[in-house]
């Protein structure tokens, strides 16, 4: 490992191995650093050392990520694996901690392209043993082939909980029901925007075959589904849910060791937030994301941002954007001109486009409501590493303390090991509500390094350049 590098890759998802393996291709030094072992990212998890018949399980989506990794290990670009990124400033300076060892490296550029998370919603029960995210679930299942024992319930919004459960129908696991929590009014927001998405690709096309798939194999799924719980004493035993049946609004509730949800996913911005960049509200993904140009530079010189990290676009759209930023990043170093740069661009531009024009369609059939997104219930765990409470919090912003980072100060929720990843987002729209405006009118949690848990002895024995 060098202390510098022209160009610094930090994530090893389809947008971070397109961008290292063509800058590289361009003559660029670039270093990826991965906090996993082995390169893919989420999407493409272990998809380096999966065995065949568990990709093939998995399906041609997950399959296609073998080729981005076999063109990324032949790019010449250096490869860091387990390796966490705990610092980054507009200085070009990342701050990384890989075999124990803290250190800083310098970059002439950066691309950031650690990705997406599952978006944190906090409701009752959310905390109990056996309840896990449909995101962490698959990953254990491409990591490890490790599934729920006695089978699951698999309830939230997107196109996730569907491909779980189709891919876990496939590996024979029992799914005892789907509970979609969009709400019915989604299909009138959604349906203007159908005729545009069917020219994007395959994705309805996927969405309707998973869907009659698991039709086919008897398992149900429930739509307008609210007022989600998980119940249990020590480890979950049911879901409860609300559900209108032939115009009847009831209360359901299932027998179940394990719940896995998922609320959709929101770019990682704790890295460019710690950088300074400007970031903007996402009315169509309620969240925020990095202000990006088409070549995902950002409003700091010298640091770009793409895939998912830049706003939820998908896996191909990741990699064009990579591809995109790499090529700016070869201008801006002056290995091609600007001239080079568009014209090996434009079939990415051009294709990336295309890819997107689903997303309108998607924000609008799954929107959130806010009745989920705001813990009604004021005994609700809302951060998990210092034990806050969603009563709490009202009860914070009721004795004047009127800013998510107020509150943050107040009762130190986002000051864990988190650093507010699980929580941050239900403290902002709990004071928005409480002050009847909307949540982009506050400022997200202010982020400070070290960005991941890190040891008195690990920064005492720091080495590289001072930050």
């Amino acid at each position: 490992m060098r202390k510098s590098y022209q160009l610094v890759v930090i994530g090893a998802g389809p947008g971070g191995l397109v961008a290292a393996t063509t800058a590289a291709n361009l003559g660029l030094d670039v270093v990826v650093l991965d906090e996993q072992p082995s390169p893919g990212g989420q999407i493409y998890r272990a998809i380096a050392n999966a065995p065949t018949n568990r990709a093939t399980l998995l399906g041609a989506d997950y399959q296609h990520g073998a080729d981005l990794v076999a063109a990324f290990q032949t790019s010449g670009a250096h490869y860091l694996p387990n390796t966490t990124v705990w610092l980054l400033n507009a200085r070009h300076q990342v701050g990384i901690l890989h075999n124990d060892q803290a250190s800083i490296i310098q970059a002439e550029s950066v691309i950031v392209a650690s990705g997406a998370m599952e978006r944190p919603v906090a409701f009752p029960g959310w905390t109990l043993p056996g309840v896990m995210n449909a995101g962490a679930a698959q990953i254990l299942l491409k990591t490890a082939g490790v599934v729920p024992a006695n089978g699951t319930v698999i309830a939230g919004v997107g196109p996730l909980p569907l491909l779980v459960a189709w891919q876990y129908q496939r590996a024979g696991i029992p799914v005892k029901a789907i509970l979609e929590l969009s709400p019915g009014t989604n299909l009138w927001r959604a349906a203007p925007r159908l005729p545009k998405a069917l020219g994007a690709g395959n994705y309805i096309s996927r969405g309707l075959k998973y869907t009659l798939d698991l039709n086919a194999a008897g398992i149900p799924i429930y739509y307008g589904v609210s007022h989600l719980q998980a119940q249990g004493d020590k480890h979950i035993q049911t879901v409860e849910y609300g559900w209108n049946s032939l115009g009847i609004r009831r209360r359901e509730t299932i027998p179940t060791d394990s719940l896995l949800v998922h609320f959709g996913v929101i770019p990682r911005t704790n890295l460019t937030q710690a950088a300074g960049c400007h970031h903007i509200w996402d009315a169509g993904q309620q969240c925020w994301r990095p202000q990006v140009t088409p070549w995902g530079t950002t409003t700091v010189p010298g640091i770009a941002v793409v895939g998912d990290n830049a706003g939820i676009g998908g896996a191909r759209s990741a990699e064009h954007s990579g591809r995109l930023a790499a090529l700016e990043a070869a201008r801006a170093l002056g290995l091609i001109s600007e001239q080079q740069r568009d014209r090996q661009g434009q079939d990415d531009l051009n294709w990336r486009q295309q890819d997107l024009r689903v997303r309108p369609f998607l924000e609008a059939l799954y929107r959130l409501p806010e009745s989920l997104l705001i813990p009604a219930d004021d005994d609700t765990l809302v951060c998990r590493c210092e034990e806050i409470s969603a009563g709490q919090i009202r009860q914070t912003v009721r004795e004047g303390h009127g800013d998510p980072n107020q509150v943050k100060y107040y009762l130190r929720c986002g000051m864990g090991p988190c650093q507010g990843r699980q929580c941050a987002s239900t403290v902002a729209h709990i004071v928005a509500a409480a002050h009847q405006r909307p949540v982009s009118d506050y400022a997200p949690f202010r982020i400070r390094p070290p960005i991941r848990p890190m040891t008195i002895d690990q920064l005492a024995n720091l080495t590289g350049t001072e930050a």
